[in-house]
């Protein structure tokens, strides 16, 4: 279960890391809002994972998911651009994902 509530928590940063984006340094009510929300639940998630899941794992799998879901989030929605070198380094991020999973 433990490992669920670490990926949802990882979803929700590439969440608010957006809203973050959109709210243009917070002058924009609902972006601003939706970032303060899932920063919230992102974190309490992370806090409970982090109670059977070792820190060091834990926190590097909840940052890869945040960082390449929010990349993929920027390539495929808000116009900044895919190529092959972004791709391969977006791989090499999910293969550390995995391999910490593994060999946890």
């Amino acid at each position: 279960m433990a490992w669920v509530v670490l990926i949802i928590s990882g979803l929700l940063e590439t969440a608010w890391a957006t809203a973050l984006s959109a709210s243009h340094g917070f002058t924009r009510l609902w972006p601003t809002l939706i970032f303060a929300v899932t920063l919230v639940l992102s974190m309490g998630g992370l806090a409970l994972a982090l109670r059977s899941i070792p820190v060091g794992t834990g926190y590097a799998v909840w940052v890869g998911i945040g960082a390449v879901g929010t990349a993929i989030v920027g390539m495929m929605w808000l116009g900044e651009g895919a190529s092959a070198g972004k791709l391969l380094c977006l791989l090499l991020v999910v293969s550390g994902i995995v391999g910490l999973k593994l060999t946890h």
